[in-house]
């Protein structure tokens, strides 16, 4: 069986529409895991910021301890091992001065809008993540006369604005 050159042309440009059109939905899926595990990423880091923020008490001292040691090791191990520890610490508190701007800009935000649920959103992530002492879920909702539930959805709501102020244009989604 021998096929035409019309046929060949409509098989051709059959497939290549079928192609495009995949490659279209294999990319907007990769965009949209993108964004999703940046808001996973912005949960996590406010899951672990008081984690960061005691790794890093007394960072100064720390790293001056660190320098020390490691002026006195004399194995190369002890020096890679010695200065890893000293890199994550400085990363750490990069990371920790990141987000509080963040923060800042986010909680200025929430107050410049007038909103009281904008406002109860920084509280919400405030209390739940930054605060030094650690405050649950149904005790903030009870503060704020709000059910449990909205406590959650504020907190999403909360860090698709936040991806935006830590992440930039690769923070936002795109419909």
């Amino acid at each position: 069986m021998q096929l035409t050159e019309k046929q060949l042309k409509i098989i051709t440009d059959v497939a290549s529409q079928n192609a495009i059109k995949a490659y279209r939905e294999y990319t907007e899926q990769q965009q949209q895991d993108k964004h999703d595990r940046r808001l996973r990423n912005i949960k996590l880091l406010l899951r672990n910021y008081r984690k960061f923020v005691k790794h890093c008490d007394d960072v100064e001292a720390d790293i001056k301890n660190l320098k020390e040691k490691l002026d006195l090791a004399d194995l190369d191990t002890d020096e890679f091992r010695i200065q890893s520890i000293m890199r994550s610490k400085k990363r750490t508190l990069a990371m920790i001065e990141y987000i509080d701007k963040a923060l800042r800009v986010y909680e200025s935000m929430c107050q410049e809008s007038g909103d009281p649920e904008d406002i109860r959103r920084y509280k919400v992530v405030y209390d739940l993540y930054i605060s030094k002492d650690k405050v649950l879920a149904k005790d903030i909702a009870s503060r704020h006369f709000v059910h449990h539930r909205t406590i959650y959805k504020d907190i999403d709501s909360a860090c698709k604005t936040l991806s935006v102020l830590m992440f930039g244009i690769d923070g936002v989604k795109f419909r």
